[in-house]
């Protein structure tokens, strides 16, 4: 078997319904599995799983064991030469997969390849490519030199950017959200930590892989959406877990001085708060109007229908389903993207080539009855049920 999809989830049962739906369409032309493992999730999406999704392999735990531990419950029952961790609030293109596999056969000394993320909006999320957070490193990134000093190699290695978004190669890091790698390196690794909850084993295994002489690459050629956050509530128990993830970290791989401790701690600490805030809900402007983008006309008329009544239901005086292949920047629109007709790999370039301040997107996944997306990195996303 070529390839295993893993996907650990705990209470996203819409998101993880879409990521499986664009993971399907991408192993088509694969000898490939999709493995999901739920971490004792309160909502419905084991009984999604069982009923949409019969024949892929669910793995239902009693416990939040943490994403680490339920990542490496999947991967012990994976059968591919390569498999990829993935975030259950992902979508994923057509060819994502094979443009990958195809990058990762010609490589020599292979570690992890990720791919090119963007959020909801279109936005590219720098995270998908990272140096190793030494102390400097983790200096500049909590204290946003990088951002005040962007052509400075010095200051800019927290995200890599020495590559731009739209450049293949090297890198230290890579989000645990979308990460290929063959099996047999994850076995010999051992997997991810299991003492590290969350939040820094990506970064644990990718430091992992270069210490044994691989190499980690980032990869522009296929692009996903990350959603971002749904699996995460930014309050307190975040900003504890956050703090004791990167505690672990330097504390398995980097010498610890009592001035570069305190140093660590005031940083982490202010680092910590600033992610809290930016995960607070913000108040959102509501759609002036809503464009559905599908291309099948026979569809229209009852999608109409049914996004007409869910509008209604919604806290706004200026609602209306505008029916239209075009719309303005300057319209403050809600773009519905209708799955049924445009494949994953369209709708992601759409975001990409449309997105813009004013305008936010929705997927309408096939054959479900309900519109997704998230309009902001920082915030939870939005399921409308039609």
């Amino acid at each position: 078997m070529q390839l295993s999809v893993i996907i650990l989830n705990y209470n996203v049962r819409y998101f993880l319904e879409l990521c499986v739906l664009s993971v399907q369409k991408a192993i088509q032309n694969l000898d490939g599995e999709i493995i999901v493992i739920d971490n004792n999730s309160l909502d419905d999406s084991c009984a999604m799983i069982k009923a949409r999704f019969p024949n892929i392999r669910l793995i239902e735990n009693k416990e939040n064991s943490g994403f680490p531990k339920g990542n490496n419950i999947g991967v012990k029952e994976a059968k591919g030469e390569y498999i990829c961790i993935l975030n259950p609030d992902t979508v994923v293109a057509e060819d994502t997969f094979e443009k990958v596999l195809a990058f990762a056969e010609k490589q020599k000394d292979l570690g992890i390849v990720g791919c090119k993320l963007i959020d909801g909006t279109g936005t590219f999320l720098p995270e998908s490519k990272r140096g190793i957070p030494t102390p400097w490193v983790a200096f500049t990134k909590i204290f946003g030199l990088h951002k005040v000093f962007p052509k400075w190699a010095l200051f800019t290695k927290y995200y890599a950017q020495h590559l731009a978004e739209n450049q293949t190669g090297k890198v230290d890091i890579l989000v645990g959200a979308f990460m290929v790698m063959k099996r047999e390196l994850y076995t010999e690794l051992g997997g991810f930590d299991e003492n590290c909850f969350m939040y820094s084993d990506d970064i644990d295994l990718s430091y992992s892989v270069l210490q044994k002489g691989k190499v980690n690459y980032y990869f522009h050629e296929t692009t996903i959406i990350h959603f971002k956050g749904e699996s995460t509530i930014k309050d307190g128990t975040y900003m504890k877990r956050f703090q004791e993830a990167m505690n672990f970290f330097y504390k398995k791989h980097f010498k610890v001085s009592v001035f570069f401790s305190l140093f660590m701690k005031i940083g982490i600490v202010f680092f910590s708060v600033v992610k809290m805030f930016q995960g607070k809900p913000r108040p959102q402007k509501l759609p002036s109007a809503y464009v559905l983008m599908s291309d099948n006309e026979s569809t229209r008329e009852c999608l109409q229908q049914k996004l007409q009544k869910t509008i209604q239901r919604l806290p706004s005086e200026n609602g209306k389903i505008v029916f239209s292949q075009s719309f303005s920047e300057q319209q403050n629109a809600e773009v519905i993207l209708d799955t049924n007709n445009l494949n994953f790999k369209e709708a992601i370039a759409f975001l990409e080539t449309h997105k813009h301040k004013s305008i936010t997107f929705k997927l309408l996944p096939m054959q479900s009855n309900f519109i997704i997306g998230s309009n902001s990195s920082n915030d939870r996303g939005e399921v409308i049920l039609m």
